[in-house]
């Protein structure tokens, strides 16, 4: 009897113990979710030296850093990620494959984000019509809408596609606009500018951030990367190579030749981005009251300077260290606007890695053509069934099949898809070729198989999904890098989520990002999106 006195007691002792543990913890009232676009899981590493204490290593020591998280799908481009993210479910459930697919009914292109019905609102005039319709999944910024109507939820990037695709269908979205990189948003979400975003626009604050010479952040020979495309002034003291990438009169440095172009290519996108940001936060009273509040920041600048001048730049390279900067002006902003800075919980991670560049000097790759993939695919299928026009197109190493065509010479899709699979297997830089009926018809529980099936959607993927080899990307004059395989420089990204009551520290075990949200919304307490497939991350 004693003995079970003693238990009770050390039961109650421990039951208040933990109650009051969980009394102190604070509840967050301000996530804010940050995407940096195309950046790869080994960038914190490799560029830590560099970085400021306040930027990405403050996230990095004091937060849950995920060293090996990564995405478990072939199609890891911008909307098919960034849907990813947003809702927690792979494309197989989300339903984004691409930023577009052709409709097979009439043989015309679909749009994911252009809708006619909407325009553009801006005092400057419109960029074009948008929204959200043929988004089918929630995200977790409705999710947080629809629980709360107090909650303030925002969604911001360059681009307007990023913006739609990781807000969904609530809460105020913005981009900027081509012709003044003013910030617009869609009627779809509102009919008017707040007052405010109009004067910051009739201002030309973006202009404040342009970069009309762009100089080194630091003294070059501390720079890992040599490539140099675009940046002046580099000079070593140390007799450090520059290896001049496309330096000619057609070169990258002459094709920044706009005010939008300024902020897609030149780190003043991101220093754009997060000051809008920081007013976004104070204009709307973000994390002020008790009620969670949600913004997204959609970084596409770290993208498209990659995509141009290549991860292995000097270009690439300051633009990162020159983010970090305004990362650490910005966090040390949000910090001050609220009561408790636990209040604030950051996730910070990327849509996708990117592949080495094609012509990196000793290491060049070849691309693969896919208009003349068309053409030769096109080709074989009229010598067995006559001329016509059998493709479509191809979007996203996807080839689409006339459909019309091949029911009115009453004739086999299946056997089609699958001899079209087999055809294209011979083509040189294609590495994988799946038919859409062997993803309908089979399960594939690992390999490159269960990677393509898991970013195939029947409704809107096509016919036969081609995967290239291993360093291998589309052909494109404008690009020297770019995503969109199931390679690991494409699939493996940073993942970091700070505050929040998580324990810090790097987590080693290998994780998927579709637990990114089903973690935040445990954490921010709401429910989980309603087709989020990931587990609960270790965050405690």
């Amino acid at each position: 009897m004693k003995n079970l006195k003693i238990y009770t007691l050390l039961f109650i002792l421990s039951s208040a113990f933990f109650a009051a543990k969980a009394n102190t913890q604070v509840a967050p009232r301000l996530l804010v979710n940050i995407v940096v676009s195309s950046m790869h899981a080994d960038d914190l590493d490799k560029y830590s030296a560099n970085f400021s204490s306040g930027g990405f290593r403050r996230l990095m020591n004091n937060g849950a850093w995920f060293t090996n998280a990564s995405y478990d799908y072939m199609q890891t481009t911008t909307p098919v990620s960034l849907a990813t993210i947003s809702t927690g479910a792979m494309p197989s459930v989300h339903g984004v494959v691409a930023d577009r697919w052709f409709d097979y009914v009439g043989n015309k292109q679909v749009m994911l984000i252009d809708d006619k019905k909407e325009q553009s609102v801006n005092y400057s005039g419109g960029s074009g019509g948008y929204s959200p319709r043929n988004l089918t999944a929630q995200t977790l910024s409705e999710v947080v809408a629809q629980s709360n109507s107090k909650s303030h939820v925002a969604t911001i990037a360059i681009e307007p596609l990023s913006a739609i695709v990781m807000a969904g269908k609530a809460g105020d979205v913005y981009w900027m606009e081509t012709l003044q990189t003013a910030w617009t948003t869609s009627s779809y979400y509102t009919k008017e500018l707040p007052a405010w975003i109009a004067d910051y626009n009739r201002n030309e604050v973006n202009q404040t951030h342009m970069i009309k010479r762009w100089t080194p952040l630091l003294a070059y020979d501390d720079y890992r990367n040599c490539q140099v495309s675009c940046i002046e002034d580099l000079k070593s003291n140390n007799n450090k190579r520059i290896d001049f990438i496309g330096v000619d009169e057609t070169s990258a440095k002459t094709r920044i030749s706009d005010d939008y172009d300024q902020m897609c290519f030149t780190p003043a996108g991101n220093s754009a981005l997060l000051s809008f940001a920081k007013q976004v936060i104070t204009k709307n009273e973000m994390g002020k009251d008790e009620v969670i509040d949600v913004l997204n920041i959609v970084l596409d600048t770290p993208r498209k300077i990659s995509s141009r001048f290549g991860p292995e730049s000097v270009e690439y390279e300051d633009m990162l260290y020159r983010l970090d900067r305004d990362l650490e002006d910005f966090i040390s902003y949000i910090m001050t606007q609220v009561i408790d800075p636990q209040h604030i919980v950051i996730s910070l991670t990327s849509d996708h890695g990117t592949s080495p560049s094609y012509n990196s000097p000793g290491m060049e790759q070849e691309r693969f053509n896919i208009r003349q993939a068309e053409v030769i695919t096109n080709a074989f299928i009229g010598a067995q069934h006559g001329n016509g026009e059998w493709i479509l197109g191809c979007i996203d190493n996807a080839i689409y099949l006339n459909h019309n065509l091949i029911y009115e010479k009453g004739l086999s899709i299946t056997e089609m898809q699958n001899d079209v699979a087999m055809f294209v297997m011979q083509l040189r830089g294609v590495s994988h070729a799946m038919s859409a009926e062997a993803m309908r018809g089979s399960y594939f529980g690992s390999g490159y198989g269960r990677k393509i099936q898991n970013g195939f959607y029947p409704r809107r993927s096509g016919d036969v999904i081609i995967n290239l080899m291993p360093g291998w990307i589309e052909e494109n004059d404008k690009e020297r890098s770019s995503s969109g395989s199931m390679y690991r420089y494409d699939t493996q990204v940073p993942l970091i989520i700070f505050g929040g009551g998580v324990t810090r520290g790097k987590v080693a075990d290998k994780v998927d990002i579709t637990s990114l949200a089903t973690t935040l919304s445990h954490i921010i307490g709401v429910s989980t999106p309603s087709a989020a497939e990931g587990e609960m991350l270790k965050i405690e």
